[in-house]
């Protein structure tokens, strides 16, 4: 999209903002917006009243409110980058900053120019990012006549209403498109490719009817052994190219390998050389903070030298009858998620935590090797579609 240009422009004399309208004002963010501490809730929460809002909106309701007003919120720690704008009565925590506006300025303008806060730039760089109010308040901004904030803010308000109604719309084709891959997969790795096969109960409910000839088993009788790694402690970046790594459980989020996951070893520590990561190995997590991403299963198709594996995640070595590609495709199927799944809501999964003693009762079907090997070929030309 293409603005027209205003007549005449002057150096705003700061990187960010380069140059701006001649009649507009450089002046710090706290010219249009007076910070205020948040504050903690939990003595005033009850079960409804007035909203509670934390850096993902409202979560919680308190009998007791800390203004009532518009206002523009500003994360303090943790989440720091995602500003919201409120009206009404509301209480903030007080890992986040709430802000009066000024008279002469337009709380939705406001709220938009937060949204180009550069706050990498400013966060502290520990494990928990955090802004002060002095720095945010001292932020250099561009500042309008009132009357063109309201103009701006009126554009942005369609203009941005309408990019999300496309967004929404994508999201749910993507969802749609994603539901239609997990059954092409389900389908394929439980009742095969040939309609016209004759079926049999596989004895197992979640798998249903499979092919006749195809052996329904645990899946200790085709996994040979499974590796579990280590987790030093390492330092919070990915390792260099000639530094040793520590794969993170995430590499393995939807069933495709991504070695940028992981963490640089310390140069102090020795690696684990048994470890190391090689190609056509079989991954998944056995422990994730998400429990719907505990059981994702890789075969690692490409990869850089020096990764290790991390506690978190299996090695599993199967036995020759059982080709890796297909496996992967069985065990990010339905069917096995939800065996997964069941695992996890049981007392050995607690903590999002998949026992080897659980995945090995997993039941799987098998089909013979050559006709794996058909069922793969034939999912990835399907998937890659």
């Amino acid at each position: 999209m293409s603005f027209p240009r205003y007549p005449e422009y002057k150096d705003s004399g700061v990187e960010w903002l380069g140059e701006v309208p001649v009649h507009w004002e450089v002046c710090a963010l706290k010219r249009m917006l007076e910070i205020q501490n948040g504050s903690d809730h939990k003595h005033i929460e009850q079960a409804e009243g007035f909203p509670v809002i934390g850096s993902g909106g409202q979560f919680a309701y308190a009998s007791d409110y800390l203004y009532d007003g518009e206002s523009v919120l500003l994360g303090r720690k943790g989440t720091i980058d995602k500003p919201l704008y409120v009206t009404g009565k509301f209480w903030t925590v007080d890992t986040m900053y709430w802000s009066k506006i000024a008279p002469d300025a337009c709380g939705r303008y406001a709220y938009y120019t937060a949204l180009t806060i550069p706050f990498g730039y400013y966060s502290t760089n520990t494990a928990l990012p955090s802004m002060t109010q002095g720095t945010l308040s001292a932020h250099i901004v561009a500042r309008p006549p009132l009357e063109e904030q309201t103009a701006i803010a009126t554009f942005l308000d369609r203009e941005t209403a309408k990019i999300d109604a496309l967004v929404a719309e994508q999201e749910k084709l993507i969802a749609l498109l994603q539901e239609k891959r997990q059954a092409v997969i389900s389908h394929a790795v439980t009742k095969g490719l040939d309609p016209n096969v004759t079926m049999k109960d596989s004895g197992v409910e979640w798998l249903g009817e499979v092919s006749v000839h195809w052996e329904v088993c645990a899946l200790r009788r085709v996994i040979a052994a499974i590796e579990q790694g280590w987790s030093p402690e390492c330092y919070a970046r990915e390792a260099e190219e000639q530094e040793w790594g520590v794969l993170k459980a995430g590499c393995l989020n939807g069933g495709n390998f991504r070695p940028s996951e992981n963490k640089a070893l310390p140069p102090e520590l020795p690696p684990e050389e048994a470890y190391e990561v090689r190609v056509g190995d079989v991954l998944m997590s056995r422990a994730s903070g998400s429990p719907e991403l505990v059981g994702s299963t890789a075969l690692v198709k490409a990869t850089r030298e020096r990764l290790m594996l991390s506690d978190k995640i299996f090695r599993l070595k199967l036995k020759e009858f059982v080709n890796a590609a297909f496996f992967v495709a069985a065990l990010n199927s339905r069917p096995l998620r939800i065996q997964i799944e069941n695992a996890l809501s049981g007392g050995n999964g607690m903590a999002n935590n998949l026992p080897q003693s659980s995945l090995l009762t997993f039941a799987m079907a098998v089909p013979p090797v050559a006709e794996q090997a058909t069922i793969t070929v034939f999912l990835e030309q399907e998937t890659a579609k």
